[in-house]
């Protein structure tokens, strides 16, 4: 008998449901977020076909866990999953139900599975954002404490050679000053560490020579084409370009018909940090390449700024996503027909 589960995962336990073919319910139970316990309650059935996890912060471990063991899983999309509307009072029981019923049908909308061996490197490079976002945070404060108390400026370059000597010398404050030496110092650390794992990360990448073909792209230096290449990871999962661009929420979230604007969807579906990238990329493009700053001034003149940026950050995604496939390097004649 053909059995489709579906786990509801939470931060401490999981409800656990399988179903038959017809889909009625052979098995419910709520277990403790402990591997070898699901796997034990698990080994009592024959034939499950498929196994699905919503797509929560917290899935790596049981995703992998089943892997490992032989069961094929499946990784729920949840901000594409319709909800049932059939019942007025819904509860973790039906919710996982309802994932192994999507499955059963196989309509199920599935999340991308970063494979376990790469993954770290990603959230590795992920890390690193976070630390120059608060590096960043903490050379603000000191410019605006420092600004705010004397009226000197220092540029971001001057704040980062900037010595306790020099902070005393600024400021009268004894307590001001011991503020801003404590965002010196964290920010002095922050660097320190973010120079480690970019080490790290460019030593486990530099290999793959797609990272240089990237390179290629007007705008996309080392950290951006790393940013693309971990965040992409296997491009032959995207069908066609267009999946990928719209995975780097690179296209428009809007439902056309009969030539009419009918509302939006979701926004927010696709890779944030991709979308981040492609910006970044259009951004330093335009400064540093005349071909592409007269095509943004162009679609400035027809539109507006925001969505001239969103162009060329789509046209640079579509580049990207041939260079990945093809291994190829970048042809502006092709992207910006000049």
């Amino acid at each position: 008998m053909k059995l489709y589960g579906g786990i509801d995962l939470h931060s401490t336990n999981s409800y656990v449901v399988l179903i038959d073919e017809q889909g009625n319910m052979v098995y419910k139970k709520r277990l403790a977020n402990d591997l070898k316990l699901i796997l034990f309650e698990l080994a009592n059935f024959n034939e499950i076909q498929s196994l699905v996890v919503e797509s929560t912060y917290n899935w790596y471990w049981l995703v992998d866990g089943l892997n490992d063991s032989g069961f094929k899983v499946k990784l729920a999309n949840p901000n594409a999953i319709q909800q049932y509307k059939g019942l007025k009072h819904t509860n973790d029981k039906t919710d996982a139900r309802w994932l192994a019923e999507l499955s059963r049908l196989n309509i199920l909308p599935e999340g991308h599975i970063y494979p376990k061996e790469t993954r770290g490197i990603r959230d590795l490079l992920r890390k690193r954002g976070q630390l120059v976002e608060n590096k960043t945070m903490h050379l603000l404060s000191m410019r605006t404490i420092i600004e705010r108390n004397t009226s000197l400026r220092f540029t971001a370059n001057q704040l980062h050679k900037i010595t306790e000597e020099d902070l005393c010398k600024c400021l009268a404050d004894e307590d001001i000053t011991l503020a801003v030496n404590s965002n010196r110092i964290i920010m002095q650390n922050l660097a320190e560490q973010i120079k480690v794992i970019e080490k790290r990360i460019l030593s486990k990448v530099k290999p793959n020579p797609i990272y240089r073909s990237l390179q290629t792209v007007p705008g996309i230096g080392e950290i951006l084409s790393l940013t693309i290449l971990l965040e992409t990871g296997d491009i032959n999962r995207f069908n066609q370009v267009g999946n990928y661009a719209s995975y780097c929420r690179c296209v428009n979230s809007e439902r056309i018909s009969n030539g009419k604007k009918k509302g939006e969807n979701n926004q927010k579906n696709g890779n944030k940090y991709l979308c981040w990238a492609y910006v970044e990329a259009a951004n330093l493009a335009i400064r540093h390449y005349d071909t592409i700053k007269k095509f943004n001034q162009r679609k400035k003149s027809k539109t507006n700024g925001i969505i001239a940026i969103k162009t060329i950050a789509h046209k640079l995604a579509r580049a990207c996503y041939y260079i990945m496939r093809d291994n190829v390097e970048f042809d502006m004649s092709k992207t910006f027909n000049c």
